[in-house]
């Protein structure tokens, strides 16, 4: 045991003299390394933060939530031009559905408005995303009020003229102010704020800090086009412990049903899962792991050939100096181990700087991407680690092999 630590000592001490002497080579060769493990360790990270926001995004909400409409929220056999011949999701539709499907937990309605501007007094903000929706969406979503209440049912239905906003947006249209009870104007029309959402932060998509929610029977009223014209979807969140499949039949035949289609004739809606929308995310942060892997893996190709060029040259400078360790008695997988140290101590210092590299990366990039954190987790370093050293080995095992097979006459005669 102490004839390898010491082994390894001298293997460490050459490689600190090789760095010393050849800094340019050197730093050139490991290049590669550092910028392999950089880019691996780095898109790792990235991709995992990802993952963990959008899991946390969508905690809130019910994976078996489905949504009822004439839009698929994923790819689609359908052609375009059959998708754009179904009938509009409407408000009929979602008091069908929520009287005649059994075992639904919640189940709204809500209108995919566009951006609008609201004023109050001296205060305009534009370009906010109001959502009109039935009450019901509270307890699908999840949502939490810092301030005030959520619109009722019955303000649902008879559509009063009372917005909910989000913390965001409140904070601009009112400051300091308490804005229960205030009126502000939006869609030309007069709305009394009646709640404030807990601050969210960033999230996947629009942050509900910047958003803003009415009753669906305000904006049916004036809408241009009727609710027929105006995109729209059924949110249906099943009860827990059931059998998601048999309820998903029963929803689309009873549906079919209601709209009078044949039993030869396609469904003219798509019922989108959000579970179908985190496997689909799911799958694109895969593909992007993937795309990583081959990008980086060709600067790992080129640093794992400069670490076998470094050693190489290694072999050959200190030829004669393998052939006096020879002489001397040393065994050949002594000499083999000296260089496979090396190779690896090189390549770990690579990743070792590749490692720093993300680290200092991650925390710069947080500071610009408020709630959005990167996280550089002890898996993906140990990963960085170990890649560091399979290359190492992978790159050292043959100049390794060919020092160690050296003859120690020839090897003494060479260097002289």
């Amino acid at each position: 045991m102490l004839l390898y630590l010491r082994l390894l000592k001298e293997s460490f001490g050459f490689a600190l003299n090789a760095l010393r002497n050849n800094k340019l080579r050197t730093a050139l060769s490991l290049l590669g390394v550092t910028i392999g493990i950089f880019s691996i360790i780095a898109i790792l990270a990235a991709v995992d933060s990802l993952d963990q926001k959008i899991q946390e995004d969508l905690s809130g909400l019910d994976k078996n939530t489905m949504y009822i409409t004439k839009f698929s929220f994923g790819p689609t056999d359908v052609p375009r031009w059959q998708r754009e011949r179904y009938p509009q999701t409407g408000y009929d539709d979602y008091e069908f559905i929520r009287r005649n499907v059994p075992e639904i937990a919640a189940c709204a309605f809500v209108i995919f408005g566009g951006n609008e501007t609201i004023r109050y007094e001296g205060e305009t903000v534009s370009g906010v995303n109001i959502t009109p929706v039935t009450n019901e969406i509270y307890d699908i979503e999840n949502l939490t009020l810092d301030k005030g209440r959520f619109y009722t049912e019955s303000e649902s239905v008879t559509g009063s003229p009372v917005i909910v906003l989000g913390y965001n947006l409140a904070e601009s249209l009112f400051g300091t102010i308490n804005p229960i009870g205030k009126q502000i104007r939006a869609y030309g029309r007069k709305l009394t704020v009646i709640g404030v959402l807990k601050k969210f932060g960033n999230n996947f998509g629009d942050s509900p800090d910047e958003k803003a929610w009415v009753p669906v029977n305000f904006v049916r009223r004036f809408q241009t086009g009727g609710v027929d014209g105006v995109p729209g979807a059924v949110i249906v969140k099943p009860e827990k412990g059931i059998d998601l499949g048999a309820f998903e039949q029963v929803l689309k035949q009873k549906f079919r049903n209601y709209r009078g289609l044949k039993a030869d004739q396609p469904d003219d809606f798509f019922v989108n899962k959000l579970s179908g929308m985190t496997n689909m995310i799911d799958n694109i942060l895969g593909t992007m792991n993937v795309m990583g892997w081959i990008i980086s893996g060709f600067s790992l190709l080129v640093g794992g050939f400069g670490i076998a060029n470094i050693m190489f040259v290694s072999v050959k400078e200190r030829t004669h100096l393998i052939g006096i360790q020879k002489s001397l008695g040393a065994k050949n997988r002594f000499i083999l181990l000296q260089f496979l140290f090396e190779a690896v101590i090189l390549a770990v210092f690579g990743g070792l700087v590749g490692l720093v590299l993300v680290w200092i990366t991650s925390i710069i990039a947080s500071q610009f991407t408020g709630d959005f954190k990167f996280i550089l987790s002890i898996p993906n370093m140990m990963l960085g680690f170990s890649l560091s050293t399979a290359i190492g080995l992978i790159s050292g095992v043959i100049p390794a092999i060919s020092a160690s097979k050296l003859n120690p006459v020839e090897a003494i005669r060479t260097g002289m």
